[in-house]
């Protein structure tokens, strides 16, 4: 029998696996400038794949190019973020109500799965993991939307706030638990036949609170900073 052996990455992917994983794990922080040199000697190869890697990181949303200064990671402009999350409460409620009818027992069997995983998360806090099994539990349900149009409005929504998306539960941790409560609530209305405007309404709230805390987290801290 042959032994079927995983294809080596290129070097392009190597070097983008190798930025992500430091952008997602804050070891490039925000603002962090990514010099091309510099990424191509620790990882021993050209600035040709590396510059391959960040092209692609900037069309992800997690990389930003300024003249004369070159490749940063994105910093998370506050109005871009109200205007993403407001929409994609919008769409993503509209998403989920439209689902909710094709969504089978296994389907929010799984959404429940995810959702334990997280209240487990709750004591010993992990936000990267925590938001990682948010995803997760939003895409088991808004997943089966029959409307094209609009899942791909979900989709291009998530995909805008990559770098913001990954911080929001480390910087609003407190957010965490009610964010959980709130999903056993969907699930709940989907599974007892809620009427789809109550569940639309219901997913959106959701988010909204979310963008809520977010940016009054953000506004206190900038007042603590002004104020000290």
């Amino acid at each position: 029998m042959t032994d079927t052996l995983a294809p080596t990455p290129s070097k392009s992917e190597r070097a983008y696996r190798h930025i992500h994983d430091r952008i997602a794990h804050h070891e490039y922080t925000p603002g962090y400038r990514l010099v091309l040199g510099a990424i191509a000697d620790e990882l021993d190869m050209s600035v040709v794949p590396v510059r391959e890697a960040i092209r692609r990181l900037e069309a992800e949303g997690y990389v930003t190019f300024e003249r004369n200064v070159g490749a940063r990671v994105a910093v998370a402009d506050e109005s871009e973020y109200v205007f993403t999350m407001q929409t994609l409460g919008l769409v993503e409620g509209s998403a989920i109500s439209l689902a909710a009818p094709l969504l089978t027992t296994e389907d929010l069997d799984r959404a429940r799965g995810y959702n334990r995983r997280m209240r487990d998360l709750l004591d010993r806090f992990d936000p990267h993991e925590f938001t990682r099994l948010n995803q997760l539990f939003h895409a088991a349900l808004f997943e089966s939307c029959p409307n094209p149009h609009i899942l791909d409005l979900v989709h291009r929504g998530w995909r805008r706030l990559p770098n913001v998306r990954d911080s929001t539960f480390a910087y609003i941790p407190a957010r965490a638990g009610g964010s959980v409560d709130e999903h056993d609530e969907i699930v709940r209305l989907i599974e007892t036949g809620a009427p789809a405007l109550e569940i639309e309404l219901a997913a959106r709230e959701h988010r909204w609170r979310t963008m809520d805390e977010f940016i009054a987290a953000r506004h206190g801290a900038h007042d603590d900073s002004i104020h000290h």
